[in-house]
């Protein structure tokens, strides 16, 4: 097991709903994930789009996330 650190700075949806899919990989494979939201990051829930579902890929997430 590894700890990972995710650090979303931007509010780019298309960055967050990568970002996320990768963390929630990290997670299924047994990783001790941790993500924060920082910086403009913390309008993600405003970020996401039809094609980009950053909600979806946040609701997924069973690491520890910080705003």
């Amino acid at each position: 097991m590894r700890k990972v650190l995710f650090i979303i700075t931007t509010d780019d949806g298309e960055t967050i709903f990568n970002a996320m899919r990768l963390a929630n990989t990290a997670v299924s494979k047994g990783d001790e994930v941790s993500v924060f939201m920082l910086g403009k990051g913390v309008l993600f829930e405003k970020s996401g789009s039809e094609e980009f579902d950053v909600m979806d890929q946040i609701n997924r997430f069973e690491g520890n996330f910080y705003v």
